[in-house]
């Protein structure tokens, strides 16, 4: 455990990167999700996706990100037929990790515009499947550099749906929607407060609760005392290192 301020217990960091912890902390958001369809976007949740597959979470299953189901070093196993694929969608049973442009304190996310819709500064990807996805089935997401562009009191536009928004739209918008954690470089976040509002899970050791705050443009809750992410097992170092990723893309991706 660390106190609010994070400083870092000694000898709490052996060898391991920065990215190497945000990986754990991508891991950890399935845990204990059993068999359902693991949807990594972008390199640091591949990562965790594939070390949760090896470890703690075999269940999962995972694509190449079109039909097939792979094993963690990518063997084939199976096929996803685009139906069977629409059913996971629909039903629940399959767990994403997006990206963010924009995150407010409630877990609406952006990745469409910045700016006024109607003449907006900067044109962005669009809603993409942010709605389905989030209406439809467990979101987290991971956002490589912290800040306060990503970290917003209000996004400029809904894409991923928030717990408040999903909370105005009914029962029918809340049936299987969930956001387990948010994970950035500088911690990981989750919603396990009365109104669902952003809450500091952990800090990547190395980070202090001041800096989190400095670089949120909103005030989340922060708990008395903070823990620090947790740290790597011997084995899952060797599996990232030496298996998943033995090249290190990780490191250039998020530094520290």
């Amino acid at each position: 455990m660390s106190t609010a301020s994070g400083t870092s217990p000694a000898g709490s960091r052996p060898r391991v990167t920065r990215a190497e912890y945000c990986v754990i902390a991508c891991a950890e958001a399935w845990r204990g999700d059993g068999e359902v369809l693991a949807s990594p976007m972008g390199l640091i949740p591949s990562i965790g996706a594939r070390l949760a597959r090896r470890t703690f979470s075999p269940d999962l299953l995972l694509t190449d990100g079109e039909a097939l189901l792979v094993d963690p070093d990518g063997t084939v196993e199976g096929w996803l037929p685009y139906r069977q694929h629409l059913a996971l969608v629909t039903g629940g049973r399959r767990h994403v990790m997006m990206g963010a442009s924009q995150l407010d304190r409630f877990g609406n996310q952006n990745i469409s515009c910045v700016g006024d819709w109607e003449r907006p500064a900067r044109q962005l990807l669009g809603v993409r499947g942010g709605p389905v996805n989030t209406l439809n089935n467990p979101v987290s997401y991971w956002v490589r550099k912290h800040s306060r562009r990503v970290f917003v009191a209000k996004v400029d536009m809904i894409g991923g749906v928030g717990y408040d928004s999903a909370a105005a739209a009914g029962p029918s918008a809340t049936r299987f929607h969930r956001i387990p954690r948010v994970v950035s470089n500088l911690g990981v976040f989750d919603f396990a407060t009365p109104d669902h509002s952003m809450r500091l899970a952990s800090l990547h050791p190395g980070v202090t609760v001041e800096e989190v705050v400095a670089a949120t443009g909103f005030e989340p809750a922060v708990p008395d005392d903070v823990p620090y992410t947790r740290e790597p097992s011997p084995a899952e170092l060797t599996a990232i290192r030496e298996v998943i990723d033995p090249r290190g893309l990780r490191d250039r991706e998020v530094k520290g």
